[in-house]
């Protein structure tokens, strides 16, 4: 029976390259100069530190552009409040999102059965699978989901037939 998995998977090859840019950029910019501005990945984590808020921002702004160049798409980042760091730093973290939330699975499941087509999606763990009879059906799906869910990067593993 055909079928295909949407995940939710970025490219943490090509987002630890971004983060180690936007390091060296940082440390060469002169308007980072002096200060104590820098940003690590650990795990799943971006964490930024500086001086201010404005540089935090700067820092971001970076980073955003940085993972755009790199082609990986910034609605995975889910960005953090700024916090003070102790005396005058802020902090702030940034998670990079990786495997489908329920409550995005329970939305992917209902968008396929209010199509109407003959298809069936079941959640399994962090990811969402759609079977079907016919080919077809599966391709109408995966361009119903990028219609329907375009505030997170989904991407369709494992279509077969």
């Amino acid at each position: 029976m055909p079928s295909f998995d949407t995940v939710l998977e970025p490219d943490l090859i090509e987002v630890r390259n971004a983060v180690d840019q936007t390091a060296k950029e940082i440390a060469n910019r002169f308007d980072f100069k002096a200060s104590s501005a820098k940003i690590e990945l650990l795990d799943k984590t971006i964490t930024a530190w500086a001086d201010n808020e404005f540089q935090l921002g700067q820092l971001r702004d970076v980073l955003l552009a940085k993972m755009a160049k790199r082609d990986v798409d910034v609605r995975f980042l889910e960005h953090g409040k700024p916090q003070p760091a102790g005396g005058d730093k802020y902090k702030q973290t940034i998670t990079v999102r990786s495997g489908i939330p329920q409550d995005l699975a329970k939305r992917i499941t209902a968008a396929i059965k209010e199509s109407r087509m003959k298809l069936q999606a079941s959640i399994q763990g962090e990811t969402v699978r759609v079977n079907g009879s016919k080919r077809d059906d599966l391709q109408a799906a995966i361009a119903l989901l990028r219609k329907a869910i375009d505030d997170t990067p989904l991407s369709f593993q494992n279509f077969r037939d």
